[in-house]
């Protein structure tokens, strides 16, 4: 396979990736507003987990629901309509590669975002339209995942995906929790709702609630997001299936080496440390500087050499 074939696989891996996720937390964040008084709200929050402050500050002066929304709806560099139009971009000209439906519900995605999307930033659209997102996500990830060989491209495609799947979650931990943690503080009340919209913005109340089988609370949120080995979203498991990935895959000892590293960081997080916010802030820097190393691993061994 040609290094140029793989990263285009990689990248489409990653922003269809985030696609869902920005998806799934403007349509989580959206729902908040149903159950809590407008000051404990802060949608600058959602910016700060999708890491686009400087591009959001460029366009809009202050962080309201409709300026976040029509922000990661249609801004040309990191908006839903930007990573999707990235990832068709990727599967383009990797098509042959991947089963054909893929490239169906691909366009599909396109063309849903590509419409004049002014109308959905309203609540009364938005949620039926992030459901379509959604949906075509998770269809599009069921045709990768059942009608795809366990080969190569299905691997670095695993590796886009994962990556940044690990990624995204230790933002949400970093950003909405040490946020929620502040504001739980003040008003103990709404507790349950706070860490309950954290989980659902990684689709993880569910398993959660099978998991630990106890009220929703700061510690085990943190503790399962970040290690338990049998959800999908969790830091814990994406690394783990990052690290299956890459023994799949030639001349791998550079990357395997970096993922490593990031799983014997991740299982060290203590207690202790999910009950001090600077302590597990400080935690959550080194596991995404490890990321960015297992990124910039698959770079050299794989993809880029100069």
């Amino acid at each position: 396979m040609l290094s140029r074939v793989a990263e285009r696989l990689y990248w489409f891996g990653r922003y269809m990736e985030r696609t869902e996720n920005i998806a799934r937390l403007i349509a989580v964040y959206s729902n908040l507003l149903l159950d809590l008084p407008k000051s404990a709200f802060i949608w600058d929050s959602l910016v700060k987990i999708t890491g686009f402050e400087s591009e959001f500050e460029d366009r809009f002066a202050a962080a309201s629901e409709r300026n976040v929304v029509k922000f990661l709806f249609d801004d040309p560099s990191c908006s839903l309509r930007a990573t999707t139009r990235q990832a068709r971009e990727n599967a383009r000209t990797t098509r042959d590669l991947m089963p054909n439906e893929v490239w169906e519900k691909m366009n599909e995605l396109h063309y849903l975002l590509a419409a004049d999307v002014s109308k959905c930033i309203n609540r009364n659209r938005r949620h039926t339209f992030l459901s379509e997102i959604i949906d075509l996500c998770l269809e599009l990830n069921g045709y990768l995942n059942g009608s795809m060989s366990r080969k190569s491209p299905y691997y670095f495609l695993k590796l886009g995906r994962n990556i940044e799947r690990a990624d995204m979650t230790t933002r949400v931990i970093d950003v909405a929790c040490l946020n929620l943690i502040g504001l739980t503080k003040i008003q103990e009340a709404q507790d349950n709702i706070l860490w309950m919209g954290v989980l659902q913005s990684l689709n993880a109340h569910q398993m959660y609630r099978q998991q630990v089988q106890d009220r929703i609370n700061d510690v085990d949120v943190v503790d399962f997001l970040l290690k338990d080995e049998h959800f999908p979203r969790s830091v814990g498991y994406c690394i783990s299936d990052v690290t299956r990935s890459i023994k799949h895959l030639p001349n791998n000892t550079l990357a395997l080496r970096a993922a490593r590293r990031v799983k014997r960081i991740t299982t060290k997080v203590s207690t202790d440390v999910l009950l001090d916010s600077e302590q597990l802030h400080a935690s959550i820097d080194d596991i995404q500087e490890k990321l960015s190393a297992v990124h910039s691993s698959l770079l050299q061994s794989w993809f880029r050499t100069s």
